[in-house]
């Protein structure tokens, strides 16, 4: 954990629970793909970086979830370097507290306002399509959070984010954060057809093809909107639905479990609903989802 990998002259990563790539922008400058999950696993990387006598002259945060952008605060104190992302993005980096806040629809409670759901918020950020260093072009890839992007470099090497998960998380966790379903799916064709020299998930070994990891992905989320249409075959209220789905799937509730999946499963009844597949009733002030065929 937390060796630097090579992949070209130009590119490589360093190993970490969250994948931070590593471009050279000349003269000793780098660019950093996301900082890592907090500022312990900034303090490693950042060292990783010193050691190869490489100066961060910015930190592109390829979205806001806490483990890409948990090291921001501690890097760019330590070398007032540009933190670039989209807008929302940003704005979210600058205002971590905005995540929990999100995932629990409301104000988080003490249990959820931590480093996992929780950066530490970033000093500064610059909007990233005004700010993009020469030779790195922005990739689009919606469905996962709200405006992630990845970041293919001029020979080739593309950072994808989580646009997709190793096939050991989907088999472990199978539920794994989607914000837009629909979307999700888009993302992963739009990947069967990029071309790329290696791509390299956030969440995965780098792979010279993806196609393995995008079918896996993709099976997944289908399998489990699929199995969510089946439970809604007499109306049901969400929890009932939660509860359904860790049961199938062996799942362990906590805190952070029930609003990660529970954000999840949200985004899925959405992409079942919008698609014309279940309807909501209210039944004695409860909701309730039932297939519409």
């Amino acid at each position: 954990m937390y060796e630097f990998v090579k992949l070209s002259d130009r590119c490589g990563y360093i190993k970490n629970p969250a994948n931070v790539g590593v471009v050279s922008l000349g003269g000793g400058d780098v660019c950093l793909i996301d900082s890592g999950s907090d500022g312990e696993a900034a303090r490693k990387i950042l060292k990783k970086i010193r050691e190869n006598e490489w100066n961060v002259r910015c930190i592109i945060n390829t979205h806001s979830n806490a483990d890409h952008t948990g090291g921001n605060q501690f890097i760019q104190n330590r070398t007032n370097c540009s933190v670039l992302s989209t807008d929302v993005e940003c704005a979210i980096a600058r205002n971590s507290y905005i995540e929990p806040s999100y995932l629990w629809g409301g104000r988080p409670y003490a249990e959820l306002r931590n480093k996992f759901l929780m950066a530490k918020p970033t000093p500064q950020t610059k909007d990233l399509e005004a700010n993009l260093p020469e030779g790195l072009q922005i990739i689009k890839l919606p469905g996962h959070y709200f405006d992630m992007v990845g970041i293919m470099a001029c020979d080739g090497t593309c950072y994808i984010a989580d646009a997709v998960f190793a096939e050991e998380i989907v088999r472990k966790y199978h539920i794994v954060f989607i914000y837009d379903v629909a979307k999700f799916l888009e993302t992963l064709d739009m990947l069967d057809t990029l071309e790329a020299k290696i791509f390299v998930p956030a969440h995965a070994e780098p792979s010279a093809d993806i196609r393995a990891l995008t079918a896996a992905n993709r099976a997944k989320v289908l399998e489990v909107a699929e199995l969510i249409y089946d439970i809604c075959s007499e109306p049901i209220t969400f929890e009932k639905i939660l509860k359904k789905l860790f049961d199938h799937y062996d799942l362990t509730m906590n805190h952070n479990q029930y609003v990660l999946v529970g954000s999840t499963v949200r985004s899925y009844i959405a992409y079942l609903h919008d698609g014309g597949r279940i309807d909501a009733e209210f039944i004695g002030n409860e909701m309730f989802w039932k297939k519409t065929n």
